[in-house]
């Protein structure tokens, strides 16, 4: 796996933030707020790995205490997530397996592992410690191999997980206290920590509209979706919307066959506290359907029984899990990408959607969007009367209870071309440098890749080109050198004539200044580190394996370093270029039969219910911040013109398949605003601009509508438009093929007329 750009930039900021509280000696606190199916853990392992492997970090002398907050073993996945990770280093460890018995410290960069709730039992009477790992006995407890390890002056590092749970009780803050970290690190989607008046504090967050477009978690929720189109009258609320869920599930197994995907949308269903009842009723439909405890296809987690929850046979995108039965227990920190769909019972009391529960369904089973949206989205299925989404950290426009559906009575076939491209980013220097690198490096030293490894027999030839006799730094800096007062307006040089060796961080400064001179545009903080590992590389593999030695090589050879780097980046731009171009190809899609989709979903805190007769979609619901510019255009039709036009769509602002798009530029897509559809079956496509509009792009979105109606005119259709204006009380468009703003040119502008 690799970093996606907003965990790389989350991590070098984390990395950032940690470097100074330990320079400014200082205890502190780092907020990390992300949100839920981000990847907090993959990021947090990266930020470890830097701190335990980077030269940055090279003379801090740390260690690492990971902490799940929560009842039950989530602490044993996030274990499993590290190992994983980082292979053999550094180590990491489970602290109730790895220190009962000898152990008397934490090591330098190791990583111990443990659940809040497993440390903090105390004996009510005695107020004694009674956990196992913190009570006195004759080996050492938790308590001793904290103490040890401050002895020995390691810093510790408490990293807290989905800290929103429990940080604020007395015994967590106790223990808090015995830790004493030099650092703390809270991880949550809603974090809920402040800093002491000794600590130095900083709070990064990752902006979920980031996550969306990088496909890493879903793009809407959707609420009791097509729950009218269960055709049975005689059925109660809870029949309904099981038989709604059910449906669902088999509507997107059938959609993830058709993209050949080997995934089982999992059904997670939230059972209400103490009542068996409900779960009978979901038991009872569910092995009508062939899905139960016995067959395998349906789990059980609930405190006092768990069945088929193995993570192994549950978590996989293949599982042959179908329905999830659970209470409380998985609300926080527990993961499983697949999950889809979520049910919710009402309960006597009023009980509200915590946001984390609702994230059990916002990953995406292989960290990617897909082409059909439906793949796209999670599905909530509810009996509540109104629902209230606690704390919601994601973009307003992602969890939706207003329904609308297009009138087919007026609406007719218009078939027009639309475009849509997945976004995709291209000023980064990957990992895939490294390949470039080699080719070059090889060529320009006369080796073939059949060297690797023969360190010995490569130096002679690459000797002949580069110099390679400076392996042990001898660094030449002035000494004694007198430079006379009368002299100081003159030019003066001063060689340096005593050896002495090169400091670990200016031989870091030398080389990061080199790759900074070679970067060709490329974004300095995702691009710096790919380029200095493919350097590093080349050379452990080819020459040496002593970094001091690989280092005092590139300095003495900056300029030959720097033409290499040069010719690779350059080859790499052009690569990336010609691979941008084909994967945007292949991802931007023509669709030659749009057509209006039948039924479109809205927030409820975003968008307003409106009466206006000609909108295609019935209820209208219209955006509350909607510019005043659409506003007063849409009083203009439903007012002026309805006895021109059958109907108007206000198109999508979220960049998805289901809008209508425009191609412009090289990869670019212009959703305007209207479509509209006259009496006379003519078609009108508008985009509405203030009157001031200074936006560069509108040129080519302009001129880009121009040509798109002209090329489908050409293919029998009747299509006009343009942008629209609202100058006083008259409405001006421009349809001209190039286009100038108002300002600039108002004759190209005329009245608007239908």
């Amino acid at each position: 796996m690799e970093l996606k750009n907003f965990q790389l930039e989350a991590k070098d900021r984390l990395l950032k933030y940690s470097k100074e509280i330990f320079d400014d000696d200082n205890k502190g606190l780092i907020v990390f707020k992300s949100p839920t199916g981000s990847g907090k853990t993959f990021t947090m392992s990266n930020v470890i790995k830097d701190m335990a492997t980077s030269e940055e970090f090279a003379d801090e002398d740390l260690c690492f205490l990971w902490v799940s907050i929560g009842k039950g073993n989530l602490h044993k996945q996030s274990y499993i997530a590290l190992v994983n990770f980082f292979d053999t280093y550094p180590s990491c460890h489970l602290l109730e397996e790895e220190f009962i018995g000898g152990r008397n410290k934490i090591q330098k960069n190791e990583v111990v592992v443990f659940n809040w709730e497993k440390l903090n039992n105390k004996d009510k009477e005695t107020s004694e410690w009674s956990n196992v790992l913190m009570k006195d006995k004759e080996t050492n407890n938790f308590r001793d191999i904290i103490n040890n390890t401050k002895e020995a002056k390691r810093k510790i590092i408490l990293i807290i997980d989905e800290s929103h749970a429990s940080t604020k009780t007395e015994r967590a803050e106790e223990i808090k206290n015995i830790i004493e970290p030099v650092l703390t690190i809270e991880m949550s989607a809603t974090p809920t920590m402040t800093p002491t008046i000794e600590q130095s504090s900083y709070t990064y967050t990752v902006k979920p509209d980031d996550v969306i477009n990088e496909g890493l978690i879903k793009k809407e929720i959707i609420i009791n979706e097509n729950i009218d189109k269960i055709s049975n009258n005689e059925i109660d609320s809870e029949q309904l919307i099981l038989e709604a869920t059910y449906k669902k599930h088999q509507e997107l197994k059938q959609a993830y066959k058709e993209i050949n995907s080997d995934i089982n949308p999992l059904i997670l269903i939230q059972l209400p506290n103490k009542n068996e009842e409900k779960r009978q009723v979901v038991e009872d439909f569910f092995k009508k359907k062939n899905i139960s405890i016995d067959i395998g296809n349906l789990a059980i987690w609930l405190s006092e029984d768990k069945v088929n929850t193995e993570i192994s046979y549950l978590k996989p995108n293949n599982s042959n899990v179908d329905v999830l039965l659970f209470k409380q227990a998985i609300d926080t920190g527990w993961d499983c990408p697949r999950a889809q769909i979520l049910v919710k019972f009402r309960e006597s009391k009023n009980i509200v959607f915590e946001i984390q529960t609702v994230g059990r369904i916002l990953r995406m089973p292989e960290a990617e969007h897909y082409e059909n949206d439906l793949l796209n989205r999670g599905f909530v299925y509810t009996n509540f009367k109104s629902i209230d989404i606690l704390r919601e950290v994601y973009n307003p426009n992602i969890i939706k209870t207003f329904s609308s559906k297009r009138d087919d009575n007026i609406y007719c076939d218009i078939s027009l071309t639309s475009y849509y491209k997945h976004r995709i980013s291209y000023n980064d220097i990957t990992s895939s440098f490294y390949k470039v690198f080699e080719n070059v490096f090889c060529n320009f030293l006369n080796l073939t890749k059949e060297n690797k490894g023969m360190h010995l027999e490569n130096q002679p030839i690459i000797s002949e080109i580069i110099n390679i006799n400076n392996l042990n730094n001898k660094y030449k800096i002035p000494k004694n050198k007198k430079i006379d007062s009368k002299e100081l307006d003159k030019k003066i040089h001063v060689d340096g004539d005593y050896n002495i060796k090169q400091s670990a961080l200016d031989r870091k400064m030398d080389i990061e200044k080199i790759l900074e001179s070679e970067l060709g545009g490329y974004a300095k903080v995702r691009s710096l580190s790919p380029m200095k590992q493919a350097l590093y590389r080349v050379f452990y593999y080819y020459l040496t394996e002593e970094q001091e030695h690989i280092e005092n090589i590139i300095i003495d050879n900056k300029i030959k370093i720097k033409e290499m780097l040069n010719t690779a980046v350059s080859i790499y731009g052009e690569q990336k270029k010609e691979d941008g171009k084909l994967k945007a190809k292949s991802l931007a899609n023509w669709y030659d039969d749009w057509q209006i989709p039948k039924t479109k979903n809205y927030n409820p805190h975003v968008y307003s219910e409106c009466k206006n007769k000609l909108s295609l979609y019935q209820p209208c619901f219209l955006q509350n911040n909607m510019s005043k510019g659409e506003s007063a255009f849409i009083q203009y039709l439903e007012k002026e013109q309805k006895d021109k036009i059958l109907w108007w769509w206000k198109n999508g602002d979220e960049h998805m398949s289901e809008n209508f798009g425009i191609h412009y530029g090289d990869t670019q897509t212009f959703q305007p605003d209207f479509i509209i559809l006259f009496k006379d079956k003519s078609i009108g496509i508008y985009e509405i601009k203030d009157k001031n509009d200074s936006d560069a792009n509108t040129n080519e979105k302009a001129e880009a509508l121009q040509k798109y109606i002209e090329e489908e005119n050409s293919k029998g259709k009747k299509i006009k438009g343009g942008i629209i204006i609202k100058d006083g009380d008259y409405f001006k468009v421009n349809n001209q093929e190039k286009y100038n703003r108002y300002e600039k040119q108002p004759t190209d502008w005329n009245n608007l007329s239908f």
